[in-house]
């Protein structure tokens, strides 16, 4: 085989190779901003994962909601990550989602468990990239 065909064979593997490296970051998905939220937990009598009750039935109340909400294939990665929060039966849901059906989709599952009166939605829609 000629070497300097090998040679240029070598260099455009590397090249495409190196190309995909680069570009890599501009295809993967932009990740949550979450800075203003963070900010709103911030506040004076915001409700924040760090208050979860660590009662049996509270557990098992956030439990089941996560469940139902993870389970919805339908649902993006960001309807999964909603914060459920559960202090003393009353459910607390807080987080970016994709669109305002997902948001009810979330809030309708959170009633569902917990009951109608017992879900506070926070759920905030996230910008459009």
């Amino acid at each position: 085989m000629n070497v300097g065909y090998l040679k240029h064979v070598v260099r455009a593997a590397l090249f495409v190779g190196v190309s995909i490296l680069v570009a890599s970051p501009s295809i993967a998905q932009t990740p949550a901003d979450n800075t203003k939220a963070n900010a709103q937990d911030r506040s004076k009598g915001a409700v924040t994962a760090d208050q979860q009750k660590e009662t049996a039935a509270d557990r098992d109340v956030a439990s089941r909601i996560r469940q139902a909400v993870v389970g919805d294939e339908s649902l993006s990665t960001y309807a999964h990550n909603v914060k459920i929060v559960v202090r003393d039966g009353h459910v607390t849901l807080k987080g970016p989602v994709r669109s305002k059906d997902e948001r009810k989709t979330v809030e309708a599952k959170a009633i569902d468990v917990a009951g109608a009166g017992h879900v506070t939605n926070q759920i905030t829609i996230a910008p459009a990239h």
